[in-house]
């Protein structure tokens, strides 16, 4: 907890007083009832970088309808009554947030979170309980309890001018927990004893801002593709392939993003490698991105790029051959309503032990359709095609000795979902995401876990899912 022990013993007069509740410096966009709902944004967009975004202030509700003068029809009390009906209505639509400790606001941290949890049904069911290489949401017929997340942040804001401080720490209890172990930090604070349930710290880091300068340095997100580990920020249940299996998800190292104009920005620093907190070689990989916001705001690109030498758990393997990837994501407001995404991600790596030392590459296409029928519903749509061309990147965190989850892997072939979901936003802090998906492979049988086909009990080709969580936030 160094970043909050630093962050809180700073005097409150040398930290500007706490953005207001709904600008929280938070990293992470919470969406207000009477805001329109928009799609996640790029992992790439905003200040600072990484899956993990700006917030948006949230717009003030609508002014109440006149109360109806008292007439004949109505009897004298009846109107009181009416005023109360509706102060109680426009009540529970305001958002609301956990009560902010006055030493916290002194000092301009933000308390809060969210819970999300969920339940998926498998058209075919199997005696593995695991949907196979679906993400996070790999539980057949069982409730799950993803993230219960709370965050403090005290965000950077120089306003373009002189220094500022800040910093972030994020802690996770749930399922969740399994797909965001880090060698060398939450294998050590959980230990690997089968569990379904434990803590992860996707983000603790300080922050400090120059102008237009800012620099991370701790271990935070990183910036490659367009979905993000926040429950929040995501327009489904499930993860795409993509964004699971074929980028580094959360780094330890020093990251800064510097932006140029009003239109660009670029990102670069270096870390351990994917998912390292401790790596078992002396290399640092190298993490870079520039983004583009056009000057109407209805189209974005974001590339991303990560590229260095990684340590394996899996095999006895500290220091083998560079792994590279990059990441494009394109974004367009189509109309109004309608929002286009695209993603393509590549990735190369020589010399990978996990598949007897031969090189590997993967590669992939991921379109979004997202529509926003109202400021309460959107519907959402995914199409995604991904290639493991040598079986290197599909491989479920059961394969870590001590952790219980899907132990296929080794699949040389084509990954393919289709998944459609609407969005519901019944009050500005509860979101119901339903969503039914469509998996199938098409490739090579494995012969590495047993498993011969990624679905089923290593006997199908395909899958069927049905799902629905519920996100609240705090």
């Amino acid at each position: 907890m160094p970043v909050v022990l630093f962050l809180l013993s700073l005097p409150a007069g040398l930290l500007p007083a706490a953005p207001p509740r709904g600008a929280a410096g938070l990293d992470y966009t919470i969406v207000q009832e009477d805001q329109a709902v928009p799609p996640p944004p790029s992992p790439t967009a905003g200040v600072p970088a990484g899956p993990m975004q700006t917030s948006t202030v949230p717009q003030s509700p609508a002014p109440p309808p006149p109360v109806p003068a008292p007439s004949a029809a109505l009897p004298p009390s009846e109107p009181p009554v009416l005023e109360h009906h509706r102060c109680l209505v426009r009540e529970a639509d305001q958002p609301w947030t956990l009560p902010q400790p006055h030493w916290l606001e002194q000092r301009g941290i933000v308390l809060g979170g969210w819970l999300q949890h969920g339940i998926t049904f498998n058209g075919r069911r199997n005696p593995t309980r695991f949907n196979g290489p679906v993400a996070a949401n790999d539980l057949d017929g069982e409730y799950q309890m993803n993230q219960l997340w709370l965050y403090l942040s005290r965000p950077v804001d120089t306003g373009g001018y002189g220094w500022d401080l800040g910093g972030h720490i994020d802690m996770i209890y749930g399922t969740d927990w399994r797909f965001g172990i880090n060698e060398g930090l939450e294998d050590r604070i959980n230990g690997l004893n089968d569990q379904t349930y434990g803590l992860v710290l996707p983000q603790f880091y300080l922050e400090v801002g120059y102008n237009n300068l800012s620099v991370k340095l701790g271990h935070f997100a990183g910036i490659l593709d367009y979905e993000a580990i926040p429950a929040p920020l995501n327009p489904f249940y499930s993860h795409s392939y993509s964004y699971g299996y074929t980028v580094p998800q959360l780094v330890t190292g020093v990251l800064s993003e510097w932006q140029m104009t009003e239109q660009v920005a670029l990102q670069a620093g270096v870390h351990r490698g994917w998912m390292q907190f401790e790596s078992f070689n002396s290399s640092w990989d190298v993490m870079a991105g520039i983004r583009w916001n056009s000057l109407d705001e209805r189209t974005s690109l974001a590339y991303a790029l990560s590229s260095g030498k990684q340590s394996f758990r899996l095999v006895d393997a500290p220091d083998s051959d560079n792994r590279f990837v990059y990441s494009l994501v394109v974004q367009r407001q189509l109309t109004d309503p309608l929002r286009y995404v695209l993603v393509h991600n590549l990735g190369y790596e020589k010399n990978n032990p996990l598949i007897g030392g031969e090189d590997a590459t993967w590669y992939g296409l991921n379109n979004y359709l997202l529509y926003q029928i109202n400021p309460r519903w959107s519907a959402n749509l995914r199409a995604e095609w991904m290639r493991d061309n040598d079986g290197a990147r599909i491989a479920g965190p059961g394969n870590i000795d001590g952790v219980t989850a899907w132990e296929g892997a080794g699949y040389a072939g084509n990954f393919y979902n289709l998944t459609a979901g609407l969005n519901w936003r019944a009050h500005p802090n509860i979101l119901f995401r339903p969503e039914m998906r469509y998996d199938w492979y098409s490739g090579e049988e494995s012969e590495k876990t047993g498993n011969e086909l990624p679905f089923g009990a290593g006997d199908r080709s395909d899958q069927l899912l049905f799902a629905i969580d519920m996100v609240v936030t705090y």
